[in-house]
């Protein structure tokens, strides 16, 4: 009997909690970029939103999702999302995940309300959330003899039916296929062949595009970028969601500061001490991301603040620490007390609600690859992700592709012959400087040009800019022996290259996409904007 194998491209909460769903008989293997516990997913602070409390239920819950979404998000995706959500949670609970109890003592969960959400419904741990959920899944994980992850292994392109055809010189198949991915190893500095039946596409989101962003480093799109070159649909890549809340300091570039703070009545002032977000929304500060965000990018520009400033006075030195210990250590570390001193905040990219385009159990339009977590398009989130509802995202989606990789696996085919990976030519590069080089630039264009608001001109200037980065790239890609760092710089030039051409198609303002040529949203554009490489 053939053994199956299905082939994890990333280590976050969305990868693990599928590699977890899949019978034990299927050998799994894991390819994680830094270590195994680096991913985007650590960083979450905020929690993971699910319908909990007794005043909560799941019509608001959609509601809240949909009028965030801005009119893009797949109504029953939303449903279904949110209606398998607090079983989800209660997996994790069943795992060991140790979500914050009430104050009162009793077993009752402490929720937390963030931007957007009607009621209180953020379970947490603490708020280091991502970092709890990262360690008990990855001692699960550990735990499993059918599952081997690779660290310190970059992925570099997936392995289509379709590519091994044209190689061959063949007539490539109507529909293609997934077949594996050629990964380097940087221990060994060698490109292995990883063979697979099934391949999932969990990598993360890609903030490492844009000069400031609140994610880590390893978030480059490799999974977005290496789906899009082999052919998959991509869509909605033009809205990509800036934090409000990212702290502003010279010795800190990417520290976030969770939306929770405002959900606890933290409030945005101007360096005078004033409030502004009432000049901007109703909701004031518990206004959804890209409104807040749109509104401190307007008071920066218009008044030429550094930053503004996000006020917990109200909050006593006690409080600060029980409540935010995580985030109250930090600040302090930096010489700031927010219990006295306002916390200096800007508006960082931080989450890309566009990604590779799946159906409702997270397959892409290529058959046998998923995408799950923030390197997809459910649908969920529309124009516009509501606050805590990514880790919802990555956890339902990890179960229905786990449960549609495991129904489909007595019938996925033979095996076929994969060719090794071809150095040919290529020699050891010694001119670091010049990736290092296009990396900041294509960052800074992107931030300058494709940023919280967008010009028409803009966009086309980057355009022109990202097309000859390409050619640049393309020459240096093929002539000197692949690096990581050339790997990544690949990436986000190629996730640069999907948002820009998305925006471009957006003629309109919707949700995270705002460019002032065109700023009322216009129905002729309600649809997902999608993208694809011809192959």
């Amino acid at each position: 009997m053939k053994t199956q194998s299905v082939l994890i491209i990333g280590s976050g909460v969305a990868g693990l909690s599928c590699a977890l769903r899949l019978p034990s008989h299927v050998e799994v293997t894991i390819v994680t970029k830094a270590a195994a516990s680096e991913s985007n997913s650590r960083y979450a602070q905020g929690g993971i939103a699910a319908v909990w409390g007794e005043d909560d239920d799941i019509a608001s819950h959609v509601n809240d999702t949909l009028v965030a979404g801005a009119g893009l998000c797949r109504r029953e995706v939303v449903e279904q999302v949110i209606k398998e959500g607090p079983s989800r949670v209660q997996d994790l609970i069943s795992l060991g995940v140790e979500f914050t109890k009430s104050a009162n003592g009793g077993e009752e969960y402490d929720l937390h309300r963030e931007g957007g959400h009607s009621t209180r419904r953020i379970l947490h741990s603490a708020d280091l959330t991502g970092e709890e959920l990262i360690r008990t899944l990855m001692m699960a994980v550990r735990s499993r003899e059918n599952v081997v992850i690779h660290e310190r292994a970059v992925a570099i392109d997936l392995i289509t039916e379709r590519w091994v055809a044209r190689r061959e010189g063949a007539i490539p198949p109507a529909r293609d296929r997934v077949r594996g991915a050629y990964v380097l190893h940087k221990a060994s500095n060698e490109v292995r062949t990883h063979c697979a039946d099934v391949v999932v596409l969990a990598a993360g989101g890609a903030g490492k595009v844009y000069l400031y962003t609140t994610n880590p480093n390893v978030a480059t799109g490799a999974g977005m970028a290496m789906a899009y070159r082999a052919g998959a649909t991509c869509a909605n890549m033009e809205f990509v969601q800036f934090h409000p809340t990212c702290l502003w300091h010279p010795k800190e570039h990417s520290f976030l500061i969770s939306e929770a703070l405002r959900g606890e009545g933290g409030k945005l002032i101007r360096p005078d001490g004033s409030r502004f977000m009432a000049d901007y929304d109703e909701r004031e500060e518990l206004a959804s991301r890209d409104i807040v965000a749109r509104a401190i990018d307007s008071e920066m520009k218009r008044f030429g603040f550094e930053s503004v400033f996000l006020d917990m006075r109200h909050f006593s030195r006690e409080e600060c620490a029980k409540n935010f210990p995580n985030i109250d250590a930090k600040l302090l570390s930096l010489g700031i007390d927010m219990a006295e001193s306002p916390i200096p905040v800007v508006p960082a990219a931080h989450y890309f609600c566009g990604g590779v385009q799946t159906d409702v159990q997270g397959e892409s339009s290529i058959e046998n690859l998923f995408a799950i977590g923030e390197t997809s398009c459910t649908g969920l989130h529309g124009a516009n992700r509501l606050a805590s509802n990514s880790l919802l995202e990555a956890v339902v989606f990890a179960e229905r592709a786990a449960t549609e990789i495991t129904n489909r696996l007595d019938s996925l085919g033979p095996t076929i012959s994969l060719p090794k990976w071809n150095v040919a030519s290529a020699v050891n590069s010694d001119e670091m400087v010049v990736v290092t080089q296009t990396w900041e630039e294509i960052r800074r264009f992107m931030w300058n040009y494709v940023g919280i608001v967008r010009t028409y001109r803009r966009l086309k200037r980057a355009r022109r800019r990202i097309q000859l980065v390409q050619e640049e790239i393309n020459t240096y890609y093929w002539d000197f022996r692949v690096t990581s760092d050339l790997i990544e710089l690949r990436n986000i030039a190629t996730v640069a290259e999907m948002v820009v051409d998305c925006a471009l198609q957006r003629r309109e303002s919707r949700g995270l996409h705002s460019i002032r040529d065109f700023p009322e949203r216009d129905d002729r554009f309600l649809a997902e904007t999608t993208i694809k490489r011809r192959t």
